[in-house]
């Protein structure tokens, strides 16, 4: 069963957790998996930001955000996915957490990956533009990830071609270690991979 596939490598993979965060925001996001529009199959949830936010609007993301004081990033993932897509999930759907990636923003992110297989979104129109339902199966697409050099940076950028758009890092970075980790089995590192420049601010 994929449930219990994905609990076990997550709990078998050397997870890297900073932490100090060095000056970053710690923030949360949310990997959820749920059923795909084919019955059977698996799917995760990815939204687009309305262009009305301040911070990174329009952008393609994980449902997330900060994580407030007191709070575990479980619990801020939780939160998030609740806030931005009326989700209701507990600690006892979170399969596990990936590696922290820092951002060029600003935020160490930590990847929470929920179990919600029956869910009924309703996107908060205040934060989320769009909200897609994407087959797992699109992180395996010959070609993906799409590895780019760019001047600005040493590091090279990671994105991945879905069916709704080209999605990049962040987003892309912490999608492309779920793929690895959760659903492939390999421990794969991503802290290494850049964003691109309009991602920066």
């Amino acid at each position: 069963m994929l449930r219990d596939e994905v609990t076990a490598r997550l709990n078998r993979f050397d997870l890297r957790r900073q932490l100090d965060a060095g000056g970053l925001k710690r923030a949360a996001v949310a990997v959820v998996l749920v059923e795909a529009d084919q019955p059977g199959e698996a799917a995760f949830l990815l939204t687009k930001r309305t262009p009305k936010l301040r911070a990174h609007g329009g952008q393609w993301a994980l449902p997330g955000g900060r994580v407030d004081p007191g709070e575990t990033i479980e619990q801020t993932a939780l939160r998030e996915l609740h806030e931005e897509l009326g989700i209701l999930a507990s600690t006892d759907d979170v399969l596990g957490t990936l590696d922290d990636y820092p951002t060029r923003s600003g935020y160490l992110i930590a990847p929470v990956v929920v179990w919600a297989p029956g869910i009924t979104m309703t996107p908060n129109p205040a934060e989320v533009a769009g909200a897609y339902r994407i087959g797992c199966g699109e992180l395996f697409r010959d070609g993906s990830p799409e590895i780019v050099a760019i001047e600005e940076s040493d590091r090279p950028i990671i994105r991945l071609p879905l069916p709704v758009a080209t999605v990049n890092a962040p987003t892309a970075a912490l999608l492309f270690q779920f793929r690895e980790v959760a659903l492939a089995g390999r421990d794969t590192r991503v802290d290494h991979y850049e964003q691109p420049v309009f991602a920066w601010r």
